[in-house]
Parts: C-alpha cells; structure tokens; sequence
C-alpha cells in the first residue's frame, strides 16, 4: 500500500476553494507572484516578494496551483502604495506596488530564466538591464475601450444587494473579460491629457444619449478612444472608433473635443462594423487635421497614422534601437535587412551605417509610411517591401536583393515563424539581431538559431514600468 507523506497531504488539500496562508517568494514572468507550498508553485497575481497573505485557491492543475489575496498579513518590505486606485483590479499595471528598482530587478531576472529555461544557454550572457528614466507617464498610445457593462469593485461584488454593472463605461477591459470594462477614474501611463479626453467623451455621449458598443448583441456606437501623443511635438492625434459611420455625430463630437481641447492637432474616425474587437477599422475618415502625428527618434521624423504600428516609449525606444545598431556592427557598411519594419524607424535608425537597407513588412499602411518617412528624412539607401514574411523571405526574393551583411528582427509578441527561423538559419549571414518584446518567445527561438549563431550577448531594456512586459536585444554571429 502506498505511504502518503505529509506533504502529499498538504499539496492534496489545496483544492479550488481552499483558503491557506502563503509566503510569496518571488515573481512569475507574468507579474504573479510565487509561495511554494512542499515544493508545488502557488500563483497569485497582485503580491510582491516577501509578503505573507491569506489567499483562495482558484485554480487547480497538477503541477501548480492559481490563487487570490484574500488578505495581507504582513506585507514585504519592498510593498509601496500604487499611485492609481485602480492598481489592483486593472490589468494595465500589474506592479504599481513594487518599488521600480524592484521591477526591473525582476524583469532581468525572468530574462536570465527564460535564457536558461527555454534556450538551454548561460545567463552570464544577460547583460544588466537598462531601466526606464520615466516610470510614469511614458506611453505615447493608449486604446481605451466602451462598453454597456462594467466591471465591479470588490467592494460591489460583496455587496449583498444587488448592484447594477450596466450603462455607459469607458476604461479598460477588466482582466480576462472582453465583455466588461473597468470604469476608469484615473490613469498614469500616459500624458495626463489622455485620461481628460477619455472623461470628456465618456460624459459627452452619457449627456448626448450616445450608446457605447455591446459586444453580446453587436450593436451601439462607441467602440474605442485612442489617444496618440508626441515626445518631441506637439501633435496630439485623437483616434474615434465606431461601430457605424455616422458623419453628423462624429463632428458634433469632434466640435466639442476640439473647444475643450484647442491643443488636439488631428481627429480620425476608423469605422468597425465587424465583430471583431480591434481599433482598427474597415473605413477611416480623417474629421481634422492631416490625418497622422509625427515623433522623432534619434536624427529622424516619423509620420505615424491612427493605424501604424510605432513604438510605444517614444524615449526608451531610443535606448532599445542603440543597442540594435552596436549589435549590428554596421562601421563599413553593408546590406542590413529589417524584418517586421513597421513605419522604418529601426530602417532609418541604422541607415547612415549601410549601404542598403531592405525593410519587409506586413501592414500596407505600415509600409507607405516606412517609404514617407524615408523620403521626408531624405534617406535614399532604403527599400521597403510589403509582404508576409514567411513567404516573401526566399530564394527569388534574395536573388532580387541581394543577400544581407546583417538581419535586424523585431517580430510581435508570438515570435517569429518556424518558417522564418528555419530561413535565417540556412542564411549565410554574418550578424542576426533580434529585437523582442516577449523573450520567452525569443528564447523559444534562439534555442533554434544557436545551432547556426552563436548568441554572444543579450540586452534587457525596459520599455512598460509598471508591468511585467520586458525588451530584450540579442546579438548572434554566424557559427
């Protein structure tokens, strides 16, 4: 018969449901914290290093177990007040209260693990992390969703009566809801102008009886505010998303916006009348101004429109983008290739120190801008290529090229295709750098790559204080 030891017990009892006492030890990649409980690893999102807590058991897998505060019974030395009220129960910011030494600290950690953990190489070549100089207000986009349900306080949900979550809200998707919208009163990730225009609009349609977009019978009017700032003008772009078009109230509305805020340079409308959730739309109406802001990074311009893709830490991106040039080695010149271009910035970034930079991207209107932006910054070496870049990278594409010196990648947060990896292993390139907003999905792909490249180092830069979300840059020669 088998002997069932305490601890088994003791991992045995923790069901969903279970209330225990835990004593966080450090942070998972997604910001949760971590307690231990006989060597079985216990999530819980909204602690810090240190604290003691009474927490519930939510979630039960085999290999680890998902919790909530309940209680903290003795909070960590590191805990801090978050400046937002909405800490807690907004998924913006995970980390409002740790101290942002501590943030960064944890982000360089969690990139020396998934170094180990999931490319099988040293951590000794993660180099120390490059924080952030702006810890608050360092956006230059937010998206802010509307909906007809809000997502109630814990204070609310505790109520024994009942406590209507209808009407007009405008905020941020509660966590893991897309149904349900957090009623924001605050918020500090952007200019505080940001949050102004999202009330004045929020009270605005409340007074004109404009119905907010429900998602369960697609149908209403608002679906998103985005708001997009400059660092280094003044153009201030407003973004209205709807789910019709209709003309007369959108400029009612702009009217209204622009009399409150004389200081707005541009009003679009993108029109998305399916039901998917996005803020991009099918039809776009510029309403005022000339339809996009411009921002700088480093000696270059960038027109940037509602839809296009541009780094969100106008300042940090500064940062990120001179690592990726020291990477590239580029002092003689060369052909670099730029993979998943955007709007050019890395592009025309590094196009002083080559002979020819070839970008490729998959957004259209990415890709007018990259050859705007180009032709506004009067850089003649670049060329950009509209495509999917699985299957545009090939044989007949370098024969029409040229093969490069150097390839720059910046995939999205999923990494780069297998098919992509597989081209850049069977490339004769001298350099590969890889810029990633996700190193768990970089890690996944240098694992890959490492049998062609050496990765020589791998640079943390701090892009999003305040969340979990961590850059990397890695630099890799040809074996």
């Amino acid at each position: 018969m088998r002997k069932i030891t305490r601890a088994s017990r003791d991992r045995m009892t923790l069901k969903k449901g279970t209330v225990t006492e835990l004593h966080i030890e450090s942070t998972a990649f997604k910001g949760k914290g971590i307690a231990k409980v006989d060597g079985l690893a216990v999530f819980v999102p909204g602690t810090a290093p240190g604290d003691k807590i009474r927490a519930m058991i939510t979630r039960k897998k085999k290999s680890f177990r998902e919790a909530k505060i309940l209680e903290i019974l003795d909070p960590s030395p590191i805990r801090v007040e978050p400046p937002c009220s909405h800490a807690n129960t907004c998924g913006g910011c995970t980390w409002q209260h740790m101290p942002y030494e501590h943030q960064i600290e944890e982000k360089e950690q969690h990139v020396r693990d998934h170094i180990t953990r999931i490319a099988g190489l040293s951590d000794s070549i993660v180099q120390p992390i490059i924080g952030c100089e702006r810890p608050l207000y360092y956006r230059n986009k937010m998206e802010y969703s509307f909906g007809t349900r809000r997502w109630l306080t814990e204070e609310e949900i505790q109520k024994e009566e009942f406590v209507d979550d209808s009407g007009f809200a405008a905020g941020l998707h509660a966590p893991g809801r897309y149904d349900k919208i957090l009623n924001l009163q605050e918020c500090h990730l952007q200019d505080p102008v940001s949050y102004k225009l999202l009330d004045f609009v929020r009270t605005y349609c409340i007074k004109h009886n404009i119905d907010a977009f429900n998602t369960h019978k697609n149908e209403g009017f608002m679906r998103h505010l985005v708001v997009r700032s400059s660092a280094h003008t003044d153009d201030l772009m407003v973004n209205l998303v709807t789910f019709r078009d209709e003309p007369d109230t959108v400029n009612q509305l702009t009217g209204a916006l622009l009399e409150r805020f004389p200081d707005i340079t541009t009003v679009v409308n993108n029109i998305n009348d399916q039901p998917n959730p996005t803020a991009v739309g099918r039809i776009e109406h510029v309403i005022h101004g000339p339809g996009y802001i411009v921002d700088r990074i480093g000696r270059h311009s960038f027109k940037i429109d509602a839809n296009a893709f541009f780094q969100t830490n106008t300042r940090q991106a500064e940062q990120l983008y001179s690592v990726a040039r020291q990477y590239a080695g580029l002092d003689r010149g060369g052909h670099l290739f730029d993979l998943y271009c955007g709007v050019g910035t890395l592009s025309l970034f590094m196009a002083d120190q080559a002979d020819k930079v070839t970008g490729i991207e998959l957004v259209e209107v990415a890709v007018e801008n990259a050859k705007y932006n180009a032709r506004e910054n009067g850089v003649t070496n670049t060329e950009f290529v509209l495509g999917d870049m699985k299957d545009t990278l090939n044989d007949e594409f370098l024969s029409a090229t040229g093969r490069p010196d150097c390839v720059i990648t910046d995939p999205p947060r999923s990494g780069m295709h297998p098919d992509v990896v597989k081209q850049l292993c069977s490339l004769d390139t001298d350099r590969l750098v890889y810029v990633s907003c996700n190193p768990s999905t970089m890690a996944r792909d240098l694992k890959q790559l490492n049998e062609y490249y050496t990765v020589d180092e791998v640079q943390p830069v701090d892009m999003f204080p305040q969340t979990y979300h961590i850059e990397a840059v890695a630099k890799l020669t040809r074996r």
